[in-house]
């Protein structure tokens, strides 16, 4: 006999969704503790590299819903693959540069989605950077142009490795000209650098 049904009638719908409740976060954690222990449990850290490999069924493209038309507007969106954003910024070259927004625009031309996930574009740019920082610590030369890739306005990404001054030491030995204001280091002219993708 279920305990629920021991319990008055006014109480047993509420103690009926407690306990539904319970199981769906045990399971939750069940899950949790089985993909922890898959990938090493403890002591095993992904690298960055690890983590641009990882597509996890991506790229997938999604019905933009009633909630994000209001920004989006209709139609779909596309989240990316780790490694499609890399070879994007990969693609940037010496004297040219691109942006998360550029980025999105470009990801879903190739899609043809109405756009990109702006969160894990900028997600993975930030794995290719630190992935490209690993690759230059063991001695490759090859790696991906992360400076190249700029926030919005122009903006340098004070999280990517080196900082905003590292960046800047890079953009400026590539012909670029950085302004600082305030706590914020801005590419002048950005717009008229920017990298066409459909070119080769």
């Amino acid at each position: 006999m279920p305990i629920t049904s021991r319990l008055p009638c006014g109480q047993r719908e509420t103690a009926s969704r407690a306990l539904s409740h319970a199981c769906c976060t045990v399971r939750c954690v069940a899950a949790r503790v089985r993909k922890f222990r898959k990938e090493g449990g403890v002591g095993k850290k992904k690298t960055w590299h690890e983590k641009l490999d990882n597509d996890e069924g991506l790229p997938r493209v999604v019905e933009i819903d009633e909630r994000m038309s209001s920004r989006w507007g209709a139609g779909t969106f596309v989240i990316p693959a780790p490694r499609e954003v890399d070879a994007l910024m990969r693609a940037v070259p010496e004297g040219k540069l691109t942006t998360i927004n550029h980025l999105r625009e470009s990801l879903a031309a190739r899609h043809g989605t109405t756009t990109a996930c702006p969160i894990t574009t900028g997600m993975f740019a930030r794995i290719a950077a630190e992935a490209a920082a690993e690759d230059e610590k063991d001695g490759r030369i090859d790696i991906t142009p992360y400076w190249r890739t700029l926030k919005m306005g122009g903006e340098v990404n004070a999280k990517y490795p080196g900082g905003c001054e590292g960046q800047q030491e890079r953009l400026e030995a590539e012909g670029h000209v950085v302004v600082e204001r305030g706590k914020r280091f801005l590419v002048a002219d950005y717009e008229d650098r920017l990298h066409d993708f459909r070119t080769r």
